[in-house]
């Protein structure tokens, strides 16, 4: 057996991953007849500890427990990734992306403000899906701060969306006959009070 992965070693860098603050009487209990620890994947790093978070102007203080054989926490994982289905037959709808500002008057003529030609400075970011042969009744749309989901009967839109938007107030328009829908998000970036 090579030296690099005998017990010893992986013992020896379970030992340097663990924090300082951290009990060896862990490494004690799981000991087994051979001399060998018998730990996992989870084992090594730092242990998830319970997290303490409080409601503000509520002064009410909420303890999360976390279990310490999870790889990761619920906000690590992306939003749409319980969209995800590879086994869905349905195929993906052509669509476009294109964005629109608002100009005034004082934009066009006198350029008195900070807009410019860029998608910096628009404020709606449009979605254009092409469902041919769809009913309007058949299609299902859900948008998430960053995910647009667009389902029908034969087609399915899975799309991240390049820029948070504002899903509460966000518009769908059917055009029949196009067979086209038309959804206007505004755009909600963290600097775009710089632009505006």
């Amino acid at each position: 057996m090579d030296s690099a992965f005998s017990g010893f070693a992986i013992t020896a860098l379970k030992d340097l991953l663990q924090t300082p603050d951290e009990d060896s009487d862990s490494d004690s209990e799981n000991k087994s007849s051979s001399g060998l620890s018998s730990f996992g994947p989870g084992d090594i790093g730092s242990k998830h500890k319970s997290v303490t978070k409080s409601n503000q102007g509520s002064g009410k203080i909420k303890t999360v427990k976390r279990d310490t054989k999870d790889i990761w926490d619920v906000d690590e994982v992306t939003t749409g990734a319980e969209y995800d289905d590879v086994d869905d037959p349905r195929q993906q709808p052509e669509y476009e992306i294109t964005y629109r500002q608002a100009v005034t008057p004082e934009d066009m003529f006198l350029q008195m403000g900070n807009k410019n030609q860029s998608t910096a400075s628009c404020e709606d970011l449009i979605v254009h899906i092409k469902l041919p042969d769809t009913l309007i009744a058949d299609v299902q749309l859900d948008v998430k701060e960053t995910f647009l989901d667009c389902r029908s009967p034969r087609f399915k839109l899975g799309l991240f969306l390049p820029h948070p938007v504002d899903a509460k107030n966000a518009k769908a328009e059917w055009n029949p006959s196009k067979q086209t829908l038309t959804v206007t998000l505004r755009m909600n970036r963290l600097y775009d009070f710089v632009n505006f």
